[in-house]
């Protein structure tokens, strides 16, 4: 499960989608790029079986659909 889930802009004009993600998963500290069509960008901290990134995946979207789209 995800914990301490921030977001921020990529771009300086928040128009223009893009965001720099950071949270927890696993006790891993995660940063990650989210794109606008809805691709992740992980830094190399990311350790995950190919199940858990696909979970992962899906909660991150989740939790844009919540704190952009809605």
């Amino acid at each position: 499960m995800i914990s301490h889930f921030q977001l921020k802009p990529l771009y300086k004009n928040s128009q223009l989608p893009g965001w720099n993600l950071s949270f927890f998963y696993k006790g891993q500290n995660i940063k990650a790029v989210y794109h606008k069509d809805g691709k992740i960008e992980y830094n190399d901290s990311l350790h995950a079986t190919e199940e858990d990134q696909s979970n992962l995946e899906a909660q991150i979207h989740e939790l844009m659909l919540y704190h952009i789209y809605d």
